[in-house]
């Protein structure tokens, strides 16, 4: 497909900024070991990061609402204590976030991490700076769909879909939620998904390091 310029760009952060494996996986663990659910290997978590934890917890433990709910109290406050330190930021990323800002492109982040942890995240980090606006789920948990955490941003930011946009994530929960929107995407390979989940719901276009968006985002 013919390469667009774009002008806002809609950023994940989990596995798309960051590499948050271990402090999101921690935190799962620690929320289940409430309901006597005992894992060991860390790895088994790997598809719950991206997606909204509720809906994890539903699909793989059949949580109840009021485990659900439950279990997303132990996971905050784990993972505010803890997890939120536990990451490392993807190589090259501030290189490219840097650049791309001097380019005069204006950069958001559109997480279902609920909004305060990405913003004191992202400030520990010291890439705050970066966004123009840092959208995620709010404190009641009711804003956990993707498709409405971007039409969020979008919104917050007086910007239409057709305004030159585009989502850059990890996930197929990223490229579906951005097609509902109806922005276009790039999926990364370098995260949690890979070619064939990003490709098969959506990704207009792949990237295997995050200095190739610097090419492909140019103009």
């Amino acid at each position: 497909m013919a390469q667009k310029r774009y002008k806002h760009i809609l950023w994940d952060l989990d596995g798309t900024i960051i590499d948050s494996k271990i402090g999101v996986s921690e935190s799962i663990r620690y929320c289940l070991k409430y309901f006597n659910i005992e894992v060991t290997c860390l790895d088994e978590f790997k598809p719950m990061i991206g997606p909204p934890l509720q809906d994890s917890l539903r699909e793989i433990y059949n949580f109840s609402p009021q485990q659900v709910e439950i279990a997303c109290k132990l996971y905050d406050e784990y993972y505010m204590k803890k997890g939120i330190h536990e990451y490392k930021v993807f190589q090259n990323i501030e290189k490219v976030l840097s650049q791309l800002q001097n380019d005069n492109k204006e950069l958001y982040v559109a997480t279902t991490k609920p909004e305060y942890a990405a913003k004191q995240l992202l400030a520990d980090c010291k890439l705050d700076t970066y966004f123009k606006f840092i959208g995620g789920d709010n404190e009641e948990f009711t804003r956990s769909n993707k498709a409405d955490v971007i039409q969020y941003v979008l919104s917050a930011n007086n910007i239409s879909a057709t305004d030159n946009v585009v989502m850059i994530g990890d996930r197929k929960y990223d490229m579906l939620a951005a097609k509902k929107i109806g922005i276009d995407t790039i999926g990364v390979l370098y995260g949690y998904g890979d070619r064939n989940e990003l490709l098969t719901n959506g990704a207009q276009y792949i990237i295997e390091e995050p200095y190739e968006l610097l090419n492909l985002l140019k103009g």
